[in-house]
């Protein structure tokens, strides 16, 4: 009986409080359920918003890199970019000097010369002659003479070969400086033979005599020619002039320059004269075979050839 009672009472108190108080809980209510609706669907915009930045940058940095590729040349079209060389073959070594200087520098010599063991025909090559002239009791005067050539091919992956046979000529240059043994040693440059070209004359004492060495190297574009010209007085016999070996060790280099040049004549690759050319060509680098050395060192060269030796060592 009483709970009736309460609950009417109850009622009676509500209807009796405001209406601005009864609607409160209602609109509060309503008022959260509206914001629960507007943040559930706010959630789903801020992750589509948020992935396509994400793309966005995505896609800005392929763009740069993309930029960044195309702006940098290819190496294969860099290492195309190498010139030609000028000069495509070299002249067979024992060929290259006339019949007529080799009889005033080796008067006594075999003319065909002796061909090095590294020959490469059109590549790299050396001839070599000893002359042993006998005057009996007055003694002998031993001659040897070496030519020696390598030539350079244009490598796109190695460089211009006038640029690398210049490198090589300084080293060979260097090498004649650096004998061991080697006195009064003179060095002066040549005029008019190839792009350029050094003599180096020194005095080297042997147990045969004394002998006395000049180199002369040349370079004319890609391809390198070392000279060596010794002579000795042996068994009491004068010893020769070094002013005059020099002189004809540089006629002789000259000589080879000059076949150098002929042996390219009909390709257009060459001028016409020993002189030096106009213009060096920006050109090659060594081909593989041609990187190794046309002859041995400039100490090797200085020495008369075994047989020379023994031969003047019969005439004390």
């Amino acid at each position: 009986m009483h709970r009736p009672a309460q609950r009417d009472q109850r009622d009676q108190c509500e209807q009796r409080r405001p209406l601005e108080q009864r609607e409160e809980p209602a609109r509060r209510t309503s008022r959260l359920h509206r914001v629960a609706l507007v943040c559930a669907a706010a959630v789903p915009v801020m992750l589509v918003a948020s992935g396509c930045s994400s793309d966005s940058g995505s896609g800005d940095d392929a763009q740069k890199e993309a930029a960044t590729s195309s702006a940098q040349p290819s190496q294969s079209a860099s290492e195309k970019a190498v010139q030609e060389a000028a000069y495509a073959t070299l002249p067979k070594p024992c060929d290259a000097l006339a019949k007529k200087t080799l009889a005033d520098l080796v008067p006594k010599a075999n003319k065909s010369g002796k061909a090095g063991a590294s020959n490469e025909s059109g590549t790299r090559g050396s001839c070599s002659w000893d002359s042993l002239d006998n005057n009996g009791v007055k003694g002998s005067q031993f001659r040897w003479l070496n030519v020696s050539l390598l030539r350079f091919d244009s490598d796109a992956a190695r460089g211009e070969g006038n640029e690398l046979a210049q490198e090589y000529y300084v080293k060979q240059v260097k090498d004649a400086q650096a004998v061991e043994g080697a006195k009064n040693a003179r060095t002066q440059p040549v005029s008019g033979t190839g792009d350029e070209a050094t003599a180096v004359r020194y005095d080297l004492k042997k147990k045969e005599g004394s002998f006395k060495q000049q180199t002369v190297v040349t370079r004319i574009e890609n391809v390198v020619v070392t000279l060596d010209y010794n002579g000795a007085g042996l068994a009491g016999e004068k010893t020769p002039d070094a002013a005059d070996l020099t002189k004809a060790a540089e006629k002789a280099a000259k000589e080879t320059v000059a076949a150098v040049i002929a042996a390219n004549q009909g390709d257009g690759t060459a001028s016409e004269s020993a002189a030096p050319s106009k213009e060096a060509s920006k050109s090659a680098s060594p081909s593989k075979s041609a990187s190794k050395p046309a002859s041995g060192s400039a100490s090797k060269d200085a020495s008369p050839s075994a047989s020379a030796s023994a031969s003047a060592s019969k005439k004390n």
